[in-house]
């Protein structure tokens, strides 16, 4: 409720009574999509979640080329099968689609925001559902990723880091200013794997982000990552956690980047770790295009993406020994069984684990006084 007892998104916030409108229909659509805004803005939803959902509400009604108030399960069930059989969406993108659909219809025909009365004041009719269990996908499992992405494997992710450093070697020996992002990016996809950070996480880190670790103080001051932008949940500010280093060779690269080479961007007003030319720091899309670069230059597998880093730290520590519970704080995630599904064990990891299983119970059988330990 808002201030003055009002329902946030009620359709006489947006609509004055009993006043023309020049253009009804667009007017009318236009106020139910600000309506809608004002109620998932007071959910504390993001915006970008909000402003997409919007979209896709429009290209819904661009397709079936009606209002809200015309529309019919008949017109969602032909855009779906569009989008899946033409387009060729993935399922997780098709259930967004459809439950911004859903959404946007359950907020139309709720009677609390009186939108059902103004449509059958104005146009003598009124919205209805269109999006029901019989025409929508079913979320049946956490994990819905597309079976080509994995992690790499130790040969691919030296091939991949190999790479990147000769590039900042080529086009500085060529005397070309692009050295210094070419630099950035690649120290930037190796910090991405030695703390198993998503895109937005690495891309986010200050330079107030990293510190010391008192319990492995041969790390110096780059023995814990303070994640300060984690993966949030709906309605809820950015999930905080601190990724311990693990690896001797992070602080090092870290080192040389913070101390001889990001200077040289000239951004020392700038707290963001990796700065851009133009920008306080690098753009999403300027690490996908990299990423794709390299990895295409190498032929590896289209089903590498910039969260292969993530997987493949997970699956390399597991295949190192390291706990399984300590791995799954590293990347927070709040069940064991999301870890398992970053989780790519190579064969030669199974085999060793089978062998050691083997060896163990056939040693239990052979010697009696191991048994009885």
């Amino acid at each position: 409720m808002t201030d003055g007892g009002r329902v946030p998104g009620l359709a006489r916030l947006h609509l004055a009574d009993g006043v023309s409108l020049l253009h009804p229909e667009e007017q009318v659509f236009s106020a139910m999509l600000q309506g809608w805004r004002n109620q998932q803005l007071a959910r504390n939803l993001a915006l970008s979640t909000i402003d997409g959902r919007q979209k896709v509400v429009r290209a819904f009604a661009r397709h079936a080329n009606a209002f809200p108030w015309q529309w019919s399960p008949q017109l969602a069930d032909e855009w779906f099968g569009d989008l899946r059989a033409v387009r060729r969406l993935k399922h997780s993108t098709l259930r967004a689609y459809q439950e911004a659909v859903h959404g946007f219809c359950g907020y139309v025909t709720d009677p609390v925001y009186q939108w059902p009365v103004e449509c059958e004041q104005r146009f003598g009719t009124h919205p209805v559902q269109v999006c029901h269990e019989w025409n929508t996908a079913v979320h049946v499992q956490d994990g819905e990723a597309d079976p080509g992405k994995r992690a790499f494997t130790l040969d691919e992710l030296e091939r991949f880091f190999d790479y990147a450093d000769e590039q900042v070697s080529r086009v500085r020996v060529a005397g070309r200013k692009g050295w210094l992002p070419a630099f950035r990016d690649a120290t930037l996809f190796k910090v991405a794997y030695s703390f198993g950070l998503r895109r937005n996480e690495v891309r986010m880190l200050d330079l107030a982000d990293l510190g010391r670790n008192p319990h492995a103080p041969e790390f110096g001051d780059h023995g814990v990552a303070y994640v300060r932008h984690g993966k949030a949940k709906k309605g809820s500010p950015p999930k905080r956690r601190s990724v311990l280093t693990v690896w001797d060779w992070t602080p090092e690269i870290l080192d040389q980047w913070i101390t001889q080479v990001r200077p040289a961007f000239g951004r020392a007003d700038s707290p963001a770790l990796w700065p851009s030319e133009r920008a306080e720091r690098i753009a999403l899309s300027q690490l996908d295009a990299r990423f794709a670069l390299y990895r295409d230059a190498l032929n590896l597998a289209p089903g590498l993406d910039f969260h292969s880093f993530r997987r493949s730290y997970v699956t390399h520590l597991i295949e190192a020994g390291w706990d399984p519970f300590f791995v799954q704080q590293q990347v927070g995630h709040e069940h064991a069984s999301t870890t398992s599904s970053y989780t790519c064990v190579s064969s030669d990891f199974r085999t060793r684990t089978l062998r050691r299983a083997l060896d163990d119970t056939l040693g239990a059988a052979l010697d009696p006084t191991r048994r009885a330990r």
